[in-house]
């Protein structure tokens, strides 16, 4: 079992920067997933990024060179830094967490953090 709790959304001036965080309860954190993925109003979810327990990992096209996660295990925590923010950034962003050993795949989410860009 794994709960999400959001935080660090909020109104950013275009080519602004926010960071979003993300804490997860849960004792098998070493061998969790984590990532971040958003929504748009009238669009598909769609992944932003994720990083593996050993710290990999992978962006979207879109947010490539703009933003960074990270995550701090001690915490349980991850991060989702986010830079030179432009209005196609806003969206509903979600945490996303999964057991790397469980087969099939269960996701977790929580329960969404609004990120909004505009002048």
């Amino acid at each position: 079992q794994v709960t999400l709790v959001e935080s660090g959304g909020g109104l950013v001036q275009p080519g602004g920067s926010l960071r979003l965080s993300c804490a997860a309860s849960t004792s098998i954190f070493g061998f969790i997933v984590m990532g971040w993925y958003r929504q748009a109003p009238g669009r598909l979810r769609e992944e932003v990024a994720i990083v593996t327990p050993g710290s990999s990992t992978r962006y979207s096209d879109s947010v490539k060179g703009r933003f960074t996660i990270s995550r701090d295990n001690s915490k349980s925590t991850v991060y989702l830094q986010m830079n030179s923010l432009q209005p196609d950034d806003t969206a509903v962003y979600y945490c996303n967490a999964y057991d790397m050993r469980a087969a099939p795949r269960y996701d977790y989410w929580g329960q969404g953090t609004q990120v909004t860009v505009s002048s």
